[in-house]
């Protein structure tokens, strides 16, 4: 049943509940052996206080058929979204007998059939409060209980879930009965099933304990997944968190598991973490994707500890749990050897928050969640890489080591129960022996993000605008070293006020925020602006280089300076840049000034310059470097027809002298080929025969979402507006429809959109919803008219969902039209 106001959970009802209740166990006993639904019987058991007895409360489940429901042996009602529990007793005995159809959205229990060999696939995805989709469930963090699982399945299936579990099997058919889990919340409940294959298996062993390590994916991809790298990163971070947090894994055992058509990167269900498939590399990569899987392997393990042994007590929370896992996986990743994890963050993540941050729709970190339909739109920049950046001052400010003591101290005193910030915050005052408070209120319950500038004269003269806040920086002097700038001088300080005053070496540049350890955009001196238009990448330290490019993209945003100077600055030092990361935030900045920021009618000849500049540079830069691969996928990207021969050559898999076109990247000119309208079905067809993979099904629906005609694209849209396909066809769907040459092909959907955006809201799940409002929207028309009809569709719509994403985007064609202006 999709997720509408009346089925939500607010936070009054939560901690009405958790004041009644106290759950001890659910026992689940799940029948996965038909193919269009599964069945549950459970079992739950729970008490309540002195006070609530006789009075009533309510359990969650989403669109079952409930066969039969008793509480005490006395049967309730249920109204589709919840079982109404009256008459409650001291201790109390809910037994429920249900069914459900099988997700295709990636919520709840989610199936998927490999189109390549037709085996079956299962996993749960219960965060923030799916479980209730699966089964009757108290959905809320703060309501921890044990689960005691059962499951019967096809007997050539393995079932894993967060415990380890053992099988029988009698005919066609397997038992499976899990050992009992320790306390948990519900939205780490965790069901995987199928026709998984385990690709490696180890151990982490420790003189007091052997924690058994699983990889898992689908048959048709085994052979891709690097097992062995995988579980090096796995083991450097159990050494690493066990160490730094002083309290061994608290679970059984740890499995990772690459599951089918997933919403997120993954999902940190306790011993059975669940993993995006993208993550399993058949083609050639960069290594910013590389890094990008080992610090989300990390990330989920960092939640063993934050947010799964200490949860939080409601999703107001959110954001430390995430921004904790998020910020200790880059110290845990350059534990684990890479590096340059700080200048990764600095370019994906924190340019992500800055963009969040100044949206109409912002937030303070700590976000007021007042029900579900709240949380499910803040799973975003601000909870995620802003709180995570503010973090990472907050150690600069009171150092690592305090840091970490108070973290111990916060782990000792709650392991297995629910907290809130305000008790992690008392532990980091007792280790560092400051008062935090003010910090607090400066970074976690203010919005927006402040700019930080400077200017040579008579010293250095840095200002901050307003709110002044308490920012901790690295002020660093370049000077030339031979054909390199070489930071020659380095001092760290505090800026308190609007206008801060400091003596320093007069260099070629100068870079406020080196080293990264505050959160603020920054405006370079006119010398610096001018010693990073000609030598940016000259710049010998990658971070450095990355808070300049940083602050050029925020200046073309901003529209303080044009897209066209942002494109030639990119061109003039890409070349150079060595941080995978850093270049691939580039490609896709260079994408969305092409597509936003640069008027219409100039759009054409700017593209096809960057395209032929950037094949130049394609061939100039090391054979087979990750430079070059990045360099040609964003070349087909924005290639059009006098590009056709180049095109062509790389979907025959014939690239430049040392490059190996893999079939992915094929696939990918093959698409711009069909966007050209220089090949169609037959050549999709032929290439989907060749690529008889679920991989090359999903390449092939993109492709064909793209031929170039108006009776195609009506039949796409028809398609994607459906609610036919699922998650996954539905982005590539999306991706195709909207990928055009020729723009009339998709002004007759503008109108269409705004007449249907609120009707497709209100049909569907939050994730495909969000697929839809975001990907259908109408930003091939940028025009005062369009950002008028947003505004007013936002105003009209019912969905709080709804009304964030087109406030949203509605900011986003005004900064267009802003930046168009200042071309």
């Amino acid at each position: 049943m999709p997720a509408s106001l009346t089925t939500t959970i607010t936070r009054h009802q939560a901690q009405l509940r958790a004041a009644m209740l106290e759950v001890d166990t659910y026992r689940l006993h799940f029948d996965l052996t038909d193919d269009d639904v599964f069945t549950v019987h459970t079992v739950v058991n729970f008490s309540v206080s002195a006070a609530a007895i006789g009075h009533s409360t309510a359990i969650d489940l989403l669109g079952h058929e409930v066969v039969s429901a008793e509480l005490n042996g006395q049967p309730v009602t249920y109204d589709g979204a919840r079982l109404s529990l009256p008459d409650l007793h001291e201790d109390n005995e809910l037994m429920v007998r249900s069914s459900a159809k099988y997700s295709t959205t990636g919520e709840g229990l989610h199936r998927y059939m490999d189109p390549f060999d037709e085996a079956v696939y299962l996993y749960s995805q219960c965060a923030p409060a799916d479980a209730r989709r699966i089964f009757p469930v108290f959905d809320q963090p703060d309501l921890k209980a044990r689960y005691k699982i059962q499951v019967t399945a096809p007997a050539h299936w393995h079932v894993i879930s967060n415990e380890p579990g053992e099988c029988t099997i009698h005919d066609e058919v397997a038992h499976w009965s899990f050992a009992p889990s320790p306390v948990m919340s519900s939205y780490l409940f965790a069901l995987i099933a199928g026709e998984y294959v385990q690709v490696g298996e180890d151990s982490w062993d420790t003189a007091d304990a052997s924690v058994a390590l699983g990889l898992w994916s689908r048959r048709s991809l085994a052979r891709y997944v690097d097992a062995e790298e995988i579980f090096d990163i796995t083991k450097n971070g159990f050494a690493f968190y066990e160490d730094q947090f002083d309290q061994p894994y608290p679970y059984t055992k740890y499995d990772q598991i690459f599951v089918p058509e997933f919403n997120a990167g993954a999902m940190e269900n306790i011993g059975a973490v669940t993993m995006l498939e993208d993550y399993i590399f058949r083609s050639p990569v960069p290594q910013a994707t590389v890094q990008r899987r080992a610090i989300t392997i990390l990330h989920e393990l960092a939640h063993m500890w934050f947010g799964n042994l200490v949860t939080m007590k409601w999703w107001d929370d959110l954001w430390l749990s995430e921004s904790f896992a998020e910020f200790v996986s880059h110290i845990a990743a350059i534990d684990a050897g890479f590096t340059d994890a700080w200048t990764t963050f600095n370019a994906t993540e924190k340019t992500w928050a800055y963009r969040q941050d100044q949206l109409a729709t912002t937030h303070p970190v700590v976000a007021d969640m007042v029900d579900l339909d709240a949380v499910a739109g803040n799973f975003d920049g601000i909870t995620y890489a802003k709180g995570a950046s503010v973090l990472r001052q907050l150690v600069a400010l009171v150092g690592q080591d305090q840091f970490m003591k108070g973290i111990r101290q916060y782990f000792a005193e709650h392991a297995w129960g629910n907290a809130e910030f305000s008790d992690l915050l008392r532990h980091l005052e007792n280790a560092s022996g400051r008062d935090l408070s003010d910090w607090s209120r400066q970074w976690l319950h203010s919005t927006g993000v402040n700019t930080l500038s400077w200017q040579r004269q008579n010293g250095l003269t840095i200002m901050q605008t307003q709110p002044v806040q308490q920012h901790r920086v690295g002020i660093g002097c370049y000077d030339f070293t031979g054909n390199k700038l070489t930071r020659t001088h380095y001092v760290e300080t505090d800026l308190n006020a609007e206008i801060t005053t400091l003596d320093i070496p007069d260099t070629p540049l100068v870079l406020v925020n080196d080293a990264d350890l505050t959160y603020a955009k920054l405006r370079a001196d006119t010398t610096s602006v001018l010693t990073l238009t000609d030598h940016l990448g000259a710049i010998d330290d990658a971070l450095a280089r990355s808070l300049a490019w940083g602050s050029a993209w925020d200046q073309t945003r901003d529209a303080n300076a044009s897209a066209s100077w942002f494109l030639e600055l990119v061109l003039d030092h890409i070349a150079s840049e060595t941080d995978s990361s850093v270049v691939m935030m580039l490609m896709r900045q260079v994408a969305e000034s092409l597509d936003r920021y640069i008027p219409t009618a100039h759009v054409p000849l700017y593209r096809q310059h960057f395209s032929s500049r950037l094949w130049q540079l394609v061939q100039q830069v090391p054979a087979g470097s990750d430079v070059q691969l990045q360099l040609i996928q964003t070349f087909i990207r924005h290639a059009r027809t006098d590009d056709v021969t180049t095109v062509s050559a790389l979907a025959d898999k014939r690239g430049p002298e040392g490059f190996s076109v893999s079939t992915d990247m094929a696939w990918t000119a093959l698409q711009r080929l069909v966007a050209m309208g220089e090949a169609g079905e037959t050549e999709i067809d032929a290439a989907e025969i060749e690529d008889d993979t679920s991989t090359g099904y999903l390449a092939a629906i993109h492709a064909r979402a793209m031929i170039p005609t108006p009776e195609n694209k009506a039949a796409t849209w028809e398609l994607i507006t459906s609610g036919e396909p699922t998650n996954l066809e539905l982005r590539h769907l999306v991706m195709g429809f909207r990928d055009v040459h020729d723009v009339s092909l998709l002004l007759p959907y503008t109108a269409q959109y705004f007449d249907t955006v609120d009707d497709l809201w209100g049909a569907s799940s939050f994730e495909m919803a969000e697929t839809l409002a975001v990907g259908l929207f109408p930003m091939w028309e940028i025009s005062e008219q369009t950002a008028q009809q947003t505004q007013d569709a936002a105003s009209a719509t019912i969905h709080t969902g709804l009304q964030r994403i087109l406030t949203e985007l509605h900011d986003d064609v005004h900064r267009a039209l802003t930046a168009r202006k200042a071309f």
